[in-house]
């Protein structure tokens, strides 16, 4: 890690963020929306999310959802969403910056990793594109310009619980720049690199970690990489964190030294590790409340089979069932 002079603290007013065009100016919400990267053949799976979403949370608050695609949406698909909801939604293509290779990256070399890495997902081009896309190019695109907050949505996922509070309210009373559900360890064989790539970036712009940062919690005893980290299929997020020059700067390094393709750097150990050096802890939420599934894995909170407004077995879903989750509650930054 950097010696501790001269380090940049991260602060909400980095950026100032101009009025959404999808909320008014006199709209008491915040100036967020339900984002998600999906394809057309998710339909299904995407309806089962919107409707949990709207009747555990956005029937009270009618915030907009924006779905985003590499091909254009067929019109099944906009009327299959549109019928479940009656907030606003907006869908947006990728351009070939966002989705694609950038020009520095051999692409045989690539090819030739997806033909012999034997890891999930290896020989998948598009989850590459996938993972850089929402690793550096999701809060760019021109429909989330306006906003200060997303909440990242996906297909066929699970909402157990009834929110009685608006998230993005909360993260902006609170000072919460990054809210997260689950922290499971990541498949080290896809990142190799990641961290030597984040040691050197480090060194190299000192000046952008945190004083109070959290690397103790994804660092092992012997200085590397532990796999801890914020699993990305649920994040909200201030939007301003992935805006700052500190973010910029890692993405642009990550990004020139060619690990989404080489290798299969994914976007949860990437925002993870972002988060890790420029935010301190107080600025990072745990959302233990709300009760989560997404394919594999599940977060149940205590007793939600027997009181509340969560239902779901904790049995089955155990919030604890994570070390990097046990960790988090016992790392003190």
């Amino acid at each position: 890690m950097p010696d501790s002079k001269n380090k940049a603290e991260f602060s909400l007013d980095s950026n100032k963020l101009e009025a959404s065009s999808l909320l008014p100016k006199s709209s008491p919400r915040k100036r967020a929306a339900m984002v998600s990267l999906v394809r057309n053949s998710n339909l299904f799976g995407m309806r089962q999310t919107i409707q949990q979403i709207e009747d555990r949370f956005n029937k009270k608050y009618n915030y907009p959802y924006i779905f985003l695609n590499d091909v254009p949406f067929t019109e099944e698909f906009k009327q299959g969403v549109r019928d479940l909801t009656s907030s606003e939604v907006s869908f947006g293509i990728l351009d070939k910056e966002a989705w694609g290779y950038p020009p520095h990256v051999d692409q045989k070399k690539a090819a030739e990793v997806r033909r012999t890495a034997k890891y999930m997902h290896a020989g998948n081009e598009s989850y590459r594109f996938m993972c850089r896309f929402q690793s550096g190019f999701v809060y760019k695109h021109p429909l989330l310009k306006d906003l200060d907050y997303y909440w990242r949505i996906e297909p066929d996922v699970k909402y157990y619980c009834e929110l009685d509070y608006d998230p993005f309210e909360f993260m902006s009373k609170n000072n919460k720049i990054y809210g997260w559900n689950m922290a499971p360890n990541e498949y080290m064989e896809t990142i190799p690199t990641l961290w030597e790539t984040t040691r050197k970036f480090m060194k190299e712009y000192s000046h952008h970690v945190n004083d109070k940062n959290i690397l103790k919690w994804v660092i092992d005893k012997d200085g590397n990489y532990n796999g801890c980290h914020f699993w990305t299929n649920f994040e909200i997020v201030n939007l301003s964190f992935y805006r700052s020059a500190a973010y910029t700067d890692y993405f642009n390094y990550l990004d020139k030294a060619g690990g989404f393709f080489y290798e299969r750097w994914g976007d949860a150990p990437v925002h993870t590790l972002a988060a890790a050096m420029f935010l301190s802890k107080d600025q990072i939420h745990h959302f233990r409340d709300i009760g989560y599934y997404h394919p594999a894995m599940g977060s149940c909170p205590a007793e939600s089979d027997r009181k509340g407004k969560c239902v779901c077995d904790p049995k089955e879903h155990n919030e604890m069932a994570y070390g990097c989750r046990v960790n988090w509650d016992k790392f003190d930054a």
